[in-house]
């Protein structure tokens, strides 16, 4: 089933939920009211003749009834659009599949170099671009210009062995007169794979299996093509 078949079947089901819910507290509501309206009249037909109720308690107690009513209504409603919202969200981020995302995630690498973007600070006098695999521990560390220019990280380790090929992520150390100043995140370029929903949230999967959400995506790009 491709894309737009998909989000179509999703809208479909988001309307029948909808409209089941709908249906179910309209019911719910219809019963509750025949409830009220039976306690109502047993106590007007049992209530003691020399100390009736005031009337306007019965008016108190069907204004009370009928805002409850207007609020489950209002929810029901706003669930609806909820789901309408979701299902049309995930379309838009549909267009997203196959285009490459800038963010801090962890990328693949598989023998190829991986083109980092660094955010060093600028009074710094050394700049460092450290590498992360997949566990966290840091696996290289480069000297680089302070600029924030891509640079080519190659996969090899400070003895300039191979890596092995597996995910990995980069932050820049910025120094001052031989101590860290500040290190940041460093951003790298992969293909999203995927849209997903999660709660509110549109969760877009990465090359490699990284999940991000639209907020940790800097930047996107058409896939660079291969010679």
């Amino acid at each position: 089933m491709d894309v737009t078949a998909t989000q179509t079947v999703q809208a479909a089901q988001n309307t029948a939920r909808a409209a089941a819910a709908s249906e179910q507290s309209a019911a719910v509501l219809s019963s509750d009211f025949e409830t009220f309206l039976q306690m109502l009249t047993a106590q007007a037909r049992y209530q003691d003749p020399l100390e009736p109720i005031d009337s306007s308690e019965y008016a108190a107690q069907l204004a009370q009834f009928s805002m409850v009513e207007q609020q489950v209504l209002s929810n029901d409603l706003l669930e609806a659009l909820a789901g309408q919202l979701s299902a049309t969200s995930i379309g838009q981020s549909a267009s997203w599949i196959g285009m490459e995302a800038r963010t801090t995630a962890k990328v693949p690498f598989d023998g190829s170099s991986i083109s980092v973007t660094p955010k060093p600070e600028s009074t710094a006098d050394e700049v460092v671009l450290i590498a992360y695999d997949a566990d966290g521990n840091v696996v290289s560390r480069q000297q680089i210009d302070n600029s924030s220019d891509p640079v080519d990280w190659q996969g090899v380790d400070e003895d300039g062995k191979s890596l092995p090929y597996g995910l990995y992520n980069f932050a820049v150390e910025s120094r001052q007169l031989g101590q860290a100043i500040a290190t940041t995140p460093a951003e790298t370029y992969a293909k999203i794979t995927e849209a997903r929903r999660d709660g509110t949230n549109t969760v877009f999967i990465l090359a490699g299996g990284a999940s991000v959400t639209t907020d940790q995506v800097s930047a996107l790009r058409e896939p660079e093509s291969t010679p």
